[in-house]
């Protein structure tokens, strides 16, 4: 097999290969010996009736079409990983109706978009924030401000305070529908209630600022328009709740006193600096685990910023077609449904989509962006370094796996995937990085995180890499920033 690149413009490239004329006659050969076992020819044992019959029973076209066929399918991949092309669409085959015969060569050409090859404005290295490995006082002391909130107590405000927003008060209750019936869930002689807890509705939080210990108010809620916890169970009984209030006491949120007694009383160490050495190591650890994908992700976002030129649209569209199917079979495989997980993350289907046209045109932009430093950086991968790939796999047959790739013009992305790998590594090695040490600069540098649509490509991803159980190293995906809020139970262990 012979290949040739001619370069055309807007990324396109015109493949032609040439298959020598003794390959193409050992094909015609074969599909009429294979035609002659498939089909029943009258007066011909299987596999027996010679070609004339088998021309006149099929057509004088079938077997060149056949065969034509068989060598566009098989040779096209093999021609692409021999003249190194990373297509991202797919060919468009001149001369289509020409096909095979006998005793001659065959060549055909086809016309496809590659990945271009774009630059970098810099290939200095990346400078990028990142958190102080290890637990800082700030966030230690952020901590056990969160878990002083699970342990508060209240008290009666001065009767001359009154009820503000995200406050707390002491009401009681009368509930009635429509039809001035009384709601017995709702109505109560005395109920702690917060203000924007979402127990109920936001019309009915905005009846409560501003009363003092005493004061009563009735007043109306469109429970059709504004519904809650409390109030959605009713929808179908009733369109509106009317709601008697009085102010039995406006109250205030105590939070305790970090002492050792509470320490250990409450939460069960041995006193604050036992509290604050077990918070410390669940921070250590919590980082140990994210900072080398929030590295990763910092030194990938600088990058992409740095690259000269348009992503193929056809990248995007491909990224976004592997995230949406790994996001559909992460939620089946959780058991959940589209509007359940819409609901939980709080967005509608089209932010949805938005996310994933962005997080699709950012993997793009990063990948194209590794090429250009991998390329800058003169990196090459040898035929060794691919085979060592599928031995590294883990496959039974690494050998067998590796032929099948070869066969099915696979090798490129192994390739492509190798030298992104090792860019991203060296990238990371190299980068000059920040620290930050207080807890709120700390969360500056963490990117908010995607809706869950499904985890970052790999390095070497593609529909055909995964069906095949791709052996090439993957970039290590991104995680989630380290939570904030440890409870006593995490910080104990």
């Amino acid at each position: 097999m012979e290949t040739k690149v001619e370069a055309l413009k807007d990324n396109q490239v015109k493949l032609t290969v040439t298959i020598d004329a003794k390959e193409i006659d050992d094909r015609i050969k074969k599909t009429y010996k294979d035609f002659a076992y498939k089909y029943n020819f009258p007066g011909f044992r299987r596999g027996k009736a010679p070609r004339p019959v088998i021309d006149n029973a099929l057509g004088a076209e079938a077997v060149p079409a056949t065969v034509t066929d068989a060598v566009l399918n098989e040779t096209y991949p093999l021609a692409v990983d021999e003249a190194l092309l990373y297509p991202v669409s797919q060919p468009q085959f001149e001369n289509d109706s020409t096909m095979v015969e006998g005793g001659k060569p065959f060549t055909y050409s086809a016309t496809v978009t590659v990945k271009p090859e774009l630059e970098l404005s810099s290939y200095e290295p990346v400078d990028i924030e990142l958190p102080a490995e290890g637990a800082t006082d700030d966030e230690i002391a952020e901590q056990i401000d969160q878990l002083r909130e699970h342990y508060y107590s209240f008290e009666d405000a001065a009767a001359s305070a009154k009820i503000e927003e995200g406050g707390y008060a002491e009401l009681s209750m009368t509930a009635t529908d429509a039809e001035g019936e009384t709601l017995e869930t709702l109505t109560t002689e005395s109920r702690l209630y917060g203000l924007g807890v979402g127990l109920f509705p936001e019309a009915f939080d905005a009846e409560l600022i501003g009363l003092k210990k005493g004061q009563k108010k009735g007043f109306d809620i469109d429970i059709t328009k504004d519904s809650s916890m409390m109030t959605s169970s009713l929808a179908d009984k009733t369109d509106k709740i009317h709601f008697e209030i009085e102010v039995l006491a406006v109250k205030k949120q105590i939070l305790p006193e970090v002492t050792d007694e509470w320490a250990k009383d409450t939460l069960g160490f041995e006193g604050v600096d036992d509290l604050k050495a077990r918070i410390a190591e669940s921070i250590e650890k919590q980082k140990a685990d994210v900072l080398p994908g929030m590295k990763e992700n910092a030194c990938l976002n600088v990058l992409a910023e740095r690259l000269e030129g348009e992503v193929p649209e056809s990248m995007v569209e491909a990224n976004e077609a592997d995230l949406l199917k790994s996001f559909f079979q992460q939620l089946q495989s959780q058991g959940m449904n589209f509007d359940v997980y819409l609901m939980q993350q709080g967005i509608t289907a089209d932010q949805f989509k938005e996310d994933v046209k962005k997080q699709s045109s950012d993997i793009a932009k990063q990948d194209l962006a590794l090429d250009a430093w991998a390329r800058h950086a003169k990196m090459e991968v040898t035929d060794q370094e691919l085979t060592d790939e599928f031995v590294k796999s883990g496959v039974e047959d690494p050998a067998a796996l590796e032929a099948e790739w070869r066969a099915n013009g696979q090798m490129h992305m192994l390739r492509q995937g190798i030298l992104r790998t090792r860019a991203v590594t060296e990238i990371m090695d190299t980068a000059n990085v920040t620290e930050l040490t207080g807890a709120k600069d700390e969360k500056k540098a963490e990117k908010k995180p995607a809706k869950k649509t499904a985890a970052k490509k790999a390095a070497t991803d593609g529909a055909e890499a995964e069906e095949k159980k791709a052996p090439a190293k993957k970039k290590a995906p991104a995680k989630k920033a380290a939570e904030k809020k440890a409870d006593a139970e995490e910080a104990k262990e």
